[in-house]
């Protein structure tokens, strides 16, 4: 069975037990729980059912795993002639979740 999720504005397919990034979150922390109640579709043995725009009563639960960093990337700047030169480097944050549940 699986999932078809919206959060932060982007969509993921999900499958019970799949370790997923999503948007970095302050408010929780390892082991605490979190429910996605925007469910797009829901396919599996019994076929696929697709909501308008959700698939009403549907749930999708997840527990915390923990707090990921994504590699670094570097943004270098230059002009040329003119004595400018910057580098800076930024690194996103995301909170990685394991799907527990799909219910639907």
């Amino acid at each position: 069975m699986y999932a078809i999720i919206c959060d932060g504005g982007r969509q993921y397919k999900v499958t019970e037990g799949l370790l997923l990034d999503i948007d970095y979150r302050e408010t929780v922390e390892s082991g605490d729980a979190i429910e996605f109640d925007r469910v797009l579709a829901i396919g599996g043995d019994a076929g696929l059912k697709l909501g308008q725009p959700t698939v009403h009563g549907a749930k999708v639960q997840a527990e915390v795993v923990g707090l990921e960093q994504a590699k670094k990337v570097f943004i270098q700047k230059f002009s040329r002639r003119k004595n400018f030169d910057a580098r800076t480097g930024h690194r996103q944050k995301y909170t990685r979740v394991m799907i527990k549940a799909i219910q639907g």
